[in-house]
C-alpha cells in the first residue's frame, strides 16, 4: 500500500486522530485504528495514542502497510543503546518514566522491559532487571538511561550524586532569554503550595536543595527564545523552576507560571527535550555520550515563530 504524506493545517493543531481524520478524510474509527497500529508518523516518530497532540506544521505520515504495533511497545529505533550494563531510550511524550500510582501500568520502565523481553536480552520467564537513575517529566522527551546491574546502578547512581552526567535540554521559552547561570535553593513549598526557589537563609539550611541551572541563548524567535539548558544539579522540575521564577516559563508550561504577565504561546505540551545525554561506562570506563534531536512537534514550533 502507498504511503501517503501531508502537513497538518492550523486549524487541526491538536489531537492527532482529529489531524488524521480530517486530512486522510476517514472516519473516527478508522483514523483511531490507524494510529493504535503503529500506522501513524508524526516526523518519523510513531504515534499510537489517539489523544496526542500534534503542531501546525507537522508532517503526518500514513503507511497503511508498517507492521501493526501492539499498544506499549517500544519501537526498535528508540532504544539508542543497549549492553549488559546499560540501557539508553528516546523516551516519547505523555509517557511516564516509571509508574507514580499502582494504576499506571504503561510507563517507559515497563516498555523498556517489555522490549527487553522480546528481544531475548533476558532471561526467559524472569522480569528484566532495570534500574532507574533518573527520570524526566511526563510531557518531557529525549534521552533516558537505565541501569541492568546492581555495578551500574552504583555507578551511575555516584555519577550523578557528583553532577558528572552530561545533561543537556533544549527548550522553547517565553519571552528574550538571554544567557545565565542560575543557582538557588529549592524547596518543596515556596508558599504558595508549589516547588520553588527561597531566599530565606534559614529555610535554605534547613530544607533547600542547591540547584545550578546554565542557559544558553540559542535563537531569538517570535515572543520566545530557543535555549539551552544544562544541568549541574538535577532537581524535580528544576528548568522549569528556573526559568518561570526569571519571567520566562517554557512554553507550554501550566503549573510554574503564575506572575507570568505576558500572553501564552500556543503548544501541545511542555516544550522541553533532553537532547544530550553522557556519563562514564559503569564497566569499560570510557566516556559515552548521546544526542537526541528535537521531536516533529518541537520543531514544528520553532519553525511557526520563526515564520510569525
Amino acid at each position: 500500500m502507498p504511503t501517503r504524506a501531508a502537513v497538518v493545517p492550523p486549524d487541526l493543531e491538536g489531537p492527532i486522530d482529529r489531524a488524521v481524520r480530517v486530512v486522510f478524510e476517514v472516519s473516527w474509527g478508522k483514523a483511531r485504528a490507524w494510529i493504535e497500529g503503529g500506522k501513524v508518523r508524526i516526523g518519523g516518530a510513531i504515534v499510537t495514542e489517539p489523544t496526542t497532540r500534534v503542531a501546525a506544521g507537522a508532517e503526518l505520515v500514513l503507511d497503511e502497510g508498517a507492521p501493526r504495533r501492539r499498544p506499549g511497545e517500544i519501537p526498535d529505533e528508540d532504544v539508542v543503546y543497549h549492553d549488559a550494563q546499560v540501557v539508553v531510550v528516546a523516551k516519547p511524550a505523555g509517557l511516564s518514566t516509571v509508574p507514580y500510582d499502582e494504576g499506571e501500568t504503561d510507563t517507559l520502565d515497563t516498555r523498556v522491559r517489555a522490549w527487553l523481553q522480546r528481544r531475548r536480552l533476558a532471561p526467559r520467564g524472569a522480569r528484566p532487571s532495570l534500574g532507574v537513575v533518573h527520570r524526566l517529566d511526563k510531557e518531557t522527551t529525549g534521552l533516558v538511561v537505565f541501569t541492568r546491574t546492581w555495578l551500574a546502578k552504583e555507578s551511575l547512581t555516584g555519577q550523578f550524586r557528583r553532577h558528572t552526567v552530561h545533561r543537556r535540554y533544549l527548550g522553547v521559552a517565553h519571552g528574550h532569554v538571554a544567557g545565565a547561570t542560575i543557582r538557588t535553593f529549592l524547596v518543596e513549598d515556596r508558599g504558595d503550595g508549589r516547588r520553588g526557589s527561597t531566599r530565606d537563609p534559614a529555610r535554605q539550611a534547613r530544607e533547600g536543595r542547591e540547584a545550578v541551572t546554565h542557559v544558553e541563548r540559542v535563537e531569538g524567535l517570535a515572543d520566545a527564545t530557543l535555549v539551552a539548558c544544562r544541568l549541574e544539579t538535577g532537581r524535580t522540575h528544576q528548568i522549569r523552576i528556573h526559568l518561570s521564577e526569571t519571567g520566562h516559563p517554557l512554553v507550554g508550561e501550566r503549573v510554574y507560571v503564575k506572575g507570568f504577565g505576558g500572553a501564552p504561546i500556543d503548544a501541545p505540551r511542555l516544550m522541553l527535550h533532553a537532547t544530550e545525554l553522557g556519563f562514564v561506562h559503569p564497566a569499560t570506563e570510557r566516556e559515552m555520550r548521546w544526542e537526541q534531536p528535537m521531536p516533529e512537534d518541537m520543531r514544528a514550533l520553532v519553525a511557526r515563530l520563526r515564520s510569525r
